[in-house]
């Protein structure tokens, strides 16, 4: 059963409410008992958002490294590969011991800001790169503490913690290219535009697709995040 107990993977395949949105109605809900603790609907939603938030933000990143015009944004996009590279073997670890299926592709609204990004050129390049990926980052953040603070199964909580780590790594180097319009940043923050579900949600990959990898970098610093063996 590879560690989890009584899953099936129909029961675990992400509903359509998955992506940026609320996993459902009832996100307590717990939907199977694993050697690690309980996993609820919850934990299943905060794993694929993880693998969502670097199906984007990795190849955003390769393209900062292309396109970015100042120390700041290259090292950004720096910390973009290597944290979500980092983030992405933990998520690719504990989904098969979890059963959850994880998406090859980002949600079709992290999927625009790959076209926007890649479409700008000098300067409007940086001051978009900044400014979206400071409210996305600024978006999960509250999430992952909630995660953090009430899940009861440890593998969940260990990626927890790897990513409150990166992500206040990202949004801290987002600030320092100092193109940040925090006004306008907290604002669509806090006031999401109501996009149909189907605009937030990565789609679940074929049976029998490859798992895409996103590769760490040469001079990867983003350690591997330890697991527990048991809950």
């Amino acid at each position: 059963m590879g560690g989890a107990l009584g899953l099936t993977l129909a029961a675990l395949a992400y509903p359509s409410m998955l992506g940026l949105s609320t996993v459902s109605s009832a996100p307590d809900r717990i939907i199977a008992q694993t050697q690690w603790g309980p996993l609820t609907e919850s934990d299943r939603d905060f794993v694929v958002k993880v693998r969502a938030a670097g199906l984007w933000e990795y190849p955003v990143g390769q393209i900062g490294l292309q396109k970015g015009t100042t120390k700041g944004v290259l090292t950004a996009s720096r910390h973009l590969i290597d944290g979500h590279a980092g983030l992405d073997a933990t998520c690719r670890k504990i989904a098969p011991m979890l059963n959850i299926t994880l998406p090859n592709v980002a949600s079709p609204q992290q999927q625009g800001f790959v076209s926007q990004l890649s479409a700008d050129t000098g300067k409007q390049f940086d001051i978009d790169f900044a400014n979206i990926l400071r409210v996305t980052h600024g978006s999960i953040f509250n999430g992952i503490a909630k995660i953090r603070s009430t899940t009861k199964n440890s593998l969940v909580r260990a990626l927890a913690d790897q990513a409150n780590q990166t992500v206040l790594d990202h949004m801290t180097v987002m600030e320092k290219t100092g193109l940040v319009n925090f006004d306008q940043a907290l604002f669509t923050q806090t006031t999401p535009p109501k996009l149909p579900k189907s605009d937030l949600t990565p789609p679940v990959p074929p049976a029998g697709q490859p798992e895409v990898v996103l590769t760490p970098p040469a001079n990867s610093t983003s350690t591997p995040q330890p697991l527990p063996t048991v809950g």
